[in-house]
């Protein structure tokens, strides 16, 4: 799957991945919870890789999340990924009733019309032609002037097959600008209080047992400040959060 993965990647093919981490490695301890995937997700395959993640906490999160993948792996040309875990995915919640919007429309980010294709003289799936490092792509049969294309072995950012370190660094180095670009798309980390010294970090279905552990912590004066992670790539929140304190536990 890790091949797959890195092809989706460099040839900006979206797709969605839903994983429920367990205890690990091999068979582990199948009944059991562990959150033992977060590199393997976010680094899946070789070479200069790196993948979105979303981090639910409950069961609604996975519901809303489940809809929030699929767009940003649209409009990012990307995989996206939906870690979950044991706990979430095998045992039974009390969860708020799931809310469903009707008037809801897939984003298929940048998707080029038929006459979009016409107003070109030529088009270049890999160009980076707005700057954030999404190229514009087609789907098939729109038009003949933009046949689908992708390509998963070393290419320029015309689409043509090349070797050459200068162009293949300039493909690398638009794909790392697309990861900045998804910092400001991905659900931010939630923060919860201010102001203490010690923080407290978690992430998926931790959040349960950090907020009851932070409830019994609280009543008894203990100040604590709390940030939970819902995406990868990390918001500047999150870095934020461990410079403005000077212990902070994960």
């Amino acid at each position: 799957m890790n091949e797959f993965l890195g092809l989706a990647y460099y040839a900006e093919v979206p797709a969605v991945v839903f994983d429920i981490q367990r205890v690990g490695p091999s068979t582990g301890m199948p009944t059991r919870t562990q959150q033992g995937d977060l590199l393997s997700c976010a680094y899946a395959s070789h070479g200069d890789t790196r993948h979105i993640c979303l981090y639910p906490a409950d069961p609604g999160e996975c519901f809303e999340m489940a809809v929030e993948a699929f767009d940003l792996a649209e409009r990012l040309q990307t995989p996206v990924l939906v870690v979950s875990d044991l706990d979430i995915g095998m045992n039974d919640w009390m969860v708020r009733e799931f809310q469903w919007d009707d008037a809801y429309r897939p984003d298929r980010g940048k998707m080029m019309t038929r006459e979009q294709i016409e107003s070109l003289e030529k088009f270049h799936r890999y160009l980076d032609v707005d700057g954030d490092g999404i190229p514009w792509r087609t789907l098939p049969g729109v038009h003949p002037k933009a046949a689908y294309f992708t390509r998963g072995s070393g290419h320029n950012q015309f689409g043509a097959y090349t070797e050459d370190a200068a162009e293949y660094q300039q493909v690398l180095d638009r794909l790392m600008n697309k990861w900045q670009t998804a910092k400001q798309r991905v659900p931010r980390a939630l923060i919860d209080g201010e102001g203490s010294e010690i923080g407290i970090v978690s992430i998926g279905s931790g959040d349960s047992a950090v907020r009851e552990a932070l409830a019994l912590l609280r009543a008894q004066g203990v100040a604590i400040d709390y940030l939970r992670v819902r995406a990868f790539p990390f918001g500047e929140e999150v870095e934020r959060f461990f410079a403005d304190h000077q212990r902070v536990f994960v």
